[in-house]
């Protein structure tokens, strides 16, 4: 047996750093280490509920809208207050332009230039993946003069990107005319043409349409071109269907909601069919992380401890490793669509369930649908109606905030006390997929994704290692926090 230490990787967000034990050509077992700690929930202590909308936000420059986001749900949850249908619309439009912008920056800038690298130049596809190269690729120049115009929606309802103080509990504190509403539909109207025209190759509501894994082998097979059939070639060339199974247990906090229901529904995939979230069967394992452990074992997020112990015994990270009724679960858009019941996503998994290349699938099908509910969500808005409530902060209540960034389920444990935080606890996405092991001895998901991976002769950080993590897409600085 030989082991590698595979990182820093680069187009990851934050730290990451992966010891891999290698025998026989393949990853025999994975230990993922979050080589940080920030400690924003103990910052969080003692100050008035309202400050956590100010202090979360700078937990992560690229999801800093989510946390805003689950931080206003949870305080909304405490008053048991509810925003305006105009409010809950702004919020919605906000949220789902940092995931589509998200979405689009790991397609661009995390995980197409690996196809570019100079350990495919014999592949039949090089020349064609030379458009995705970093720094230098054709892709990036167009996608990020688009990804700028669409993101003036942040600055029209948010005041700036990131870390806006424009999300609140009782809704927005932006109201917008008819005018503004115009804006915006053109904001939107210019992702799509850019979607249309280089991204899909083809009609947003042709793509949310694809309803099976043979539609899709056939939608790429018709030659209109696009970037996403380039990766539908380039994927199958690179072998990344059969690369970084999950672990067969999914979840979704839900999002965007409306009305009766999230837009997107919450809930587990578990064994072939869909069931409810039980808030009350996840739990926070301490046994591998730089932390003090609860005599108890693991807590549950709402009576969570997060005291660092750089001396922890049998530790590996700074990450704790969140659990579902004591099992591993996998969270991201392809738990999303999979729990939401997405067709295409349903068949992919049907045919050879989560792995490096339907994870991507399912973020492209989710950027198509987001967009077709931007146009329908900002049409829906009623500038003569409210768009913010308000009523007074409780001395002592409890509120959870559970909500879903791009990279998956984010939550927001509060507990208030005498008007003050007395604690403060969240589960970032990657905290989920990025878990050391835990008590019992179960890897993470990335870490059981990576076991079975093929090591090429003289790699130092294998291909297919790159592959696996950034189809999780971590986001290690909200993973620590």
């Amino acid at each position: 047996m030989t082991r590698l230490v595979a990182g820093p990787f680069n187009r990851v967000e934050g730290d990451l750093e992966i010891r891999l034990d290698v025998e026989d050509g393949r990853i025999a077992a994975a230990y993922v280490n979050s080589p940080l700690y920030r400690g924003f929930e103990q910052i969080l202590v003692g100050k008035a509920p309202a400050d956590a909308l100010v202090y979360v936000p700078r937990i992560c420059g690229i999801c800093s809208v989510s946390q805003s986001i689950a931080a206003a749900a949870a305080l909304a949850n405490a008053q048991g207050l509810r925003p305006p249908e105009n409010g809950a619309h702004l919020q919605n439009i906000v949220l789902a332009a940092e995931n589509i912008a998200d979405h689009l920056t790991h397609f661009y800038l995390f995980f197409m230039p690996d196809f570019a690298r100079g350990i495919y130049a014999g592949e039949p596809w090089a020349k064609a993946a030379a458009r995705f190269q970093a720094m230098g690729g054709d892709a990036q120049r167009e996608f990020l003069p688009a990804r700028a115009a669409f993101l003036r929606i942040m600055g029209l309802l948010a005041g700036h990107w990131p870390h806006t103080l424009g999300l609140q509990p009782g809704g927005t504190t932006r109201a917008i005319g008819r005018a503004e509403q115009t804006r915006l539909l053109g904001y939107i109207a210019g992702l799509r043409r850019f979607l249309e025209a280089t991204f899909y190759g083809d009609g947003l509501e042709a793509v949310a349409a694809l309803d099976s894994a043979d539609a899709l082998d056939a939608w790429e097979a018709d030659a209109s071109g696009g970037d996403l059939r380039a990766f539908l070639a380039f994927s199958r060339g690179a072998g990344l269907e059969r690369l970084g199974p999950g672990p067969g247990l999914y979840l979704s906090f839900g999002a965007y909601p409306l009305d009766s229901r999230p837009a997107f529904a919450r809930g587990v995939w578990d064994g072939g069919a869909t069931g409810p979230l039980r808030e009350e069967d996840i739990a926070e394992d301490h046994a591998r992380a730089w932390m003090v452990r609860a005599a108890e074992g693991p807590r549950p997020p709402s009576r969570g401890l997060t005291l660092p112990d750089a001396d922890a015994a049998d530790a590996y990270s700074w990450c704790k490793a969140p659990r579902l009724a004591g099992r591993v679960a996998e969270t991201g858009a392809f738990a999303r669509q999979l729990v939401d019941g997405q067709p295409l996503v349903m068949s992919l998994s049907t045919r050879s369930g989560s792995n490096a290349r339907n994870r991507v699938i399912a973020r492209t099908v989710e950027v198509a649908r987001l967009v077709l509910l931007l146009e329908r969500w900002t049409a829906a808005v009623r500038p003569d109606d409210p768009f913010c409530v308000t009523m007074p902060m409780p001395d002592d209540a409890r509120g959870a905030g559970m909500i879903e960034a791009a990279r998956g389920s984010l939550g927001h444990w509060l507990d208030i006390r005498k008007g003050r935080i007395f604690n403060y606890q969240i589960i970032a996405p990657t905290t989920w997929n990025f878990s050391p092991r835990d008590g019992s001895g179960q890897p993470g998901a990335c870490e059981a994704a990576l076991v079975g991976a093929p090591v090429r002769p003289g790699e130092a950080t294998p291909i297919a290692v790159q592959h696996i993590v950034r189809s999780f897409d971590p986001c290690m600085v909200c993973t620590v926090h």
